[in-house]
């Protein structure tokens, strides 16, 4: 596919929109692709709606756990609603273009909900860390206006950052080919497309990476070890047991989310893969997370557990 392109003024090209290449490669595997992705998509949100209807109707589960739990649900939704709905019509129609205006659209809904993800997960290690650390505070330090702020702060802390992130990326001259070999548009393959010396931006995206990534996750390992320290205090070996089942799930979605994150944002260029990357993000950081999720916290919660089945049997 040749690359589209307007003459602007001078010797510089201007590119008018991009091809997502996606699984292009894949040819014969297109429609078996399209299946697949449909499946998952549809199961993301049914799994996550199913979480956010029960923590809404059933009393037992009217806590703040739950109520941040809510909010991760409605936050995965509307993360693979961003990437995959565009991906499926490409594998769809066979159509894998993008305007220049839909592609900083993409990625800047992609990023403004990624630093939502890693605020929330701060925000549940925190929920984790006062409720076995500080129980008898809990009540008075996690009330509902405290828990409301910290939902809304997680919502927008990062907006006006990835904002002004996407807009210093794409103020780049793009006069190279316009084929993004991913299915969606992230800052790492938007900026291999752009012609003169893009350093200064990719010293840019580990910046903003560090504050919106790195700082988080270091935050939930400083709750965790005090999580840990105080649950090895515990006299019972069926007390630290219950203590550590409290913040086992969030702790499994925390490696599942920032390993793939860390992987894909900071590792050197040099050990960029095309390849790689489509697995990463495909599988880790845009599926894998939203899809096991309701999976990770319904299976080991008798709570949810038990507000399922009265769920389903009242219906």
């Amino acid at each position: 596919m040749t690359c589209e392109v307007k003459k602007a003024e001078g010797n510089v090209s201007t590119v008018m929109q991009f091809v997502l290449l996606g699984f292009s490669d894949l040819s014969n595997l297109q429609g078996f692709l399209f299946g697949v992705f449909s499946i998952i998509y549809i199961i993301i949100k049914i799994g996550n709606s199913l979480i956010i209807i029960l923590t809404s109707l059933d009393p037992a589960l009217q806590k703040p756990m739950y109520f941040f739990l809510a909010n991760f649900s409605l936050l995965e939704i509307s993360y693979v609603t961003v990437t995959l709905p565009r991906m499926l019509m490409n594998l769809w129609t066979q159509d894998r273009s993008i305007s220049v205006l839909g592609c900083a659209t993409q990625m800047c809904f992609f990023l403004m909900l990624g630093a939502t993800e890693c605020f929330l997960l701060v925000v549940m290690a925190y929920d984790c860390y006062v409720a076995i650390c500080n129980p008898l505070h809990y009540p008075l330090v996690m009330n509902q206006k405290m828990c409301v702020q910290l939902a809304v702060g997680s919502w927008i802390i990062g907006i006006p950052v990835q904002i002004g992130q996407t807009t210093q990326v794409f103020s780049l001259h793009f006069c190279s080919c316009n084929q993004i070999n991913h299915f969606f548009c992230d800052i790492p393959h938007i900026i291999k497309l752009a012609c003169g010396d893009t350093s200064v931006h990719e010293m840019s995206v580990y910046v903003v990476t560090i504050l919106i990534v790195a700082v988080p996750f270091m935050l939930i390992l400083a709750s965790y070890s005090k999580i840990i320290c105080t649950i090895l205090k515990l006299p019972t070996a069926s007390g630290q047991a219950k203590a550590f089942s409290t913040c086992s799930s969030h702790l499994l979605v925390v490696l599942l989310f920032f390993g793939s994150t860390t992987i894909t944002y900071l590792r050197p260029k040099s050990y960029h893969s095309a390849g790689m990357d489509k697995l990463l993000l495909s599988l880790f950081y845009t599926i894998v997370t939203p899809l096991f999720n309701p999976m990770i916290y319904s299976l080991r919660n008798k709570d949810v557990i038990a507000a399922l089945r009265k769920f389903f049997l009242k219906k």
